[in-house]
C-alpha cells in the first residue's frame, strides 16, 4: 500500500521502499559493528623477556612472550634465530601453567650478538597472528 510519495533527489520513493532501504542500512551498520568487535579478539604481543629491541647484559635462559589473549599451544610457535639465520632455541615451547597467554621457549648458552624471535600464535578463539622482534646480548 502506498501512503505517500517522498521526493529523493528528483526521484520519488514510496514509503515501503524507503523503509526497506533504511532497514538494510541499519542491518549493514549492525553487522559491520560486530565485525569490528570480532577483530579485537586476536592475540597480539603484549610484552616479552628479553624485551623487544633491547640490549641485555645477562644471558637469558628462555624467551617469554605475553599475549593479549590465551593461546592455543598446539598450533603456535616461537622460534629464535642467531645472526646467521640458524635456529638456536631448544624447541620446547610450553605455556605457563597459570597464565595461558604466556608462552616460553628455552635457550642454550648464547654468545654476544643479535637474536631474532619469530612467533606465530593461534588464540583460543582460533584467530591467527604473527610477528617478530630482535634482542641483543652484550659482551
Amino acid at each position: 500500500m502506498i501512503c505517500s510519495l517522498i521526493p529523493s533527489g528528483g526521484l520519488y520513493l514510496d514509503e515501503n521502499k524507503l523503509m526497506n532501504w533504511l532497514k538494510n542500512i541499519c542491518l549493514m551498520l549492525l553487522f559491520s559493528g560486530a565485525a569490528v568487535a570480532q577483530a579485537s579478539a586476536h592475540a597480539f604481543l603484549d610484552h616479552a623477556e628479553p624485551a623487544v629491541g633491547r640490549r641485555v647484559k645477562q644471558m637469558p635462559h628462555q624467551v617469554r612472550i605475553w599475549f593479549t589473549e590465551p593461546i592455543e599451544l598446539a598450533r603456535s610457535s616461537i622460534k629464535v634465530f642467531d645472526a646467521t639465520g640458524k635456529r638456536i632455541d631448544r624447541k620446547d615451547l610450553h605455556a605457563d601453567a597459570k597464565n595461558k597467554a604466556l608462552l616460553e621457549v628455552s635457550l642454550p648458552p648464547l654468545t654476544p650478538g643479535t637474536y631474532k624471535v619469530v612467533w606465530h600464535v593461534i588464540s583460543v578463539d582460533s584467530h591467527a597472528t604473527n610477528g617478530d622482534f630482535t634482542f641483543q646480548l652484550s659482551p
